[in-house]
């Protein structure tokens, strides 16, 4: 009996099996593929701040509570090697983004800019620690920028009149910039204040425009009551017009560090520039960044009732007394201090 030779099943059963695997393998590849470029992985916005030795280990630990896959975003950071490219910044990291384009933004540097808030800060310590603590740069570098003649020279200023070039307002910046990059926002904005109509106002006054931000700076030191911004202003024109000294306290207290909340008779004989009990004229720079409404007020006075003199008023509310003989302001000077009296009891 002439039988046939049985084929044997195995070899297909093995392809067979081989190519339900590698389907698989590749159905498998796919769909990783797709869950780390085209699925979102982003559940609530986060936002990331990169130092230049952030480790990628610190993102991802930053974005677990975002993140609906963490093992997609550690995928997507191992084959785009974020560790090693990774650039510094400030990042947003929104719902609907994928994990592939949250480390292409890192590794690309696409950056979300961040608020830089300007104050009308009086000491350059005190302005550079609020630069630092919104920006990447640190406060001994803002610091030692404000005192950099070469770097100031280049927008026209002096450590001495640095304050003259911030104006303070909330800019949009990347988180990197450096201070010739925020030096060089203040200078479109110090630029866009001053326009044709108010450098001609300035000179009306007789005065150039940092003759404006050293008044303002001193205007500032007295109020914070904007109804009285440009009746002071207009007091120390009439003074700089009749010839007299300026006797604005608070550049005594800038010499004092402002670090005293009460000027005495002795501190008047402090031998300065900026001391306006003995030297006439406007001292050589602003004391503190005057905010735009104290500019605004300079241009602006008031000098019609020809006031010389102003002291507190006696409500306490912030208001003055302004006088325009030296009398009648004895009598203001009296009313206060007879209420201050009171008020002590």
């Amino acid at each position: 009996m002439s039988g046939k030779r049985k084929k044997n099943p195995w070899p297909g059963r093995v392809f067979t099996v081989l190519l339900a695997a590698v389907m698989l393998s590749g159905g498998v590849r796919a769909w990783l593929w797709l869950s780390d470029n085209k699925i979102p992985n982003v559940r609530k916005e986060v936002h990331l701040y990169v130092r230049p030795d952030t480790e990628s280990s610190d993102i991802l630990s930053q974005l677990d509570s975002c993140v609906t896959r963490r093992a997609s975003l550690l995928r997507a950071f191992k084959s785009h090697a974020v560790q090693a490219y990774m650039k510094p910044g400030h990042y947003l990291v929104q719902p609907g983004q994928t994990s592939a384009y949250i480390s292409r933004m890192l590794n690309n540097g696409w950056q979300t800019p961040v608020r830089l808030v300007i104050p009308g800060a009086r000491l350059k310590d005190r302005l550079a620690g609020r630069i630092s603590a919104q920006m990447m740069v640190d406060s001994l570098t803002v610091l030692n920028a404000l005192n950099d003649k070469e770097l100031l020279g280049k927008y026209g200023f002096t450590p001495e009149t640095a304050f003259a070039f911030f104006m303070p307002d909330t800019y949009e910046m990347y988180w990197t910039a450096s201070m010739d990059e925020i030096f060089a926002r203040q200078e479109k904005a110090y630029e866009a204040y001053w326009t044709g109509e108010n450098v001609a106002r300035a000179r009306r006054l007789g005065l150039s425009r940092m003759e404006v931000s050293i008044l303002a700076s001193i205007v500032k030191g007295e109020s914070r009551v904007p109804d009285d911004y440009a009746k002071i202003a207009g007091v120390y024109l009439n003074r700089l017009k009749s010839g007299m000294k300026l006797q604005a306290d608070p550049t005594i207290a800038f010499l004092l560090n402002y670090e005293t909340g009460r000027i005495l008779k002795k501190d008047l004989k402090i031998d300065s520039p900026y001391n306006t009990y003995l030297y006439y004229g406007l001292p050589p720079g602003p004391i503190c960044i005057p905010d735009k409404a104290y500019l605004d007020a300079v241009l602006n006075p008031d000098t019609k009732d020809g006031y010389l003199y102003f002291c507190a008023a006696p409500s306490f509310d912030g208001t003055h007394r302004f006088a325009k003989t030296y009398s009648e302001h004895l009598r203001n000077a009296r009313a206060f201090q007879q209420a201050l009296d009171r008020r002590k009891k």
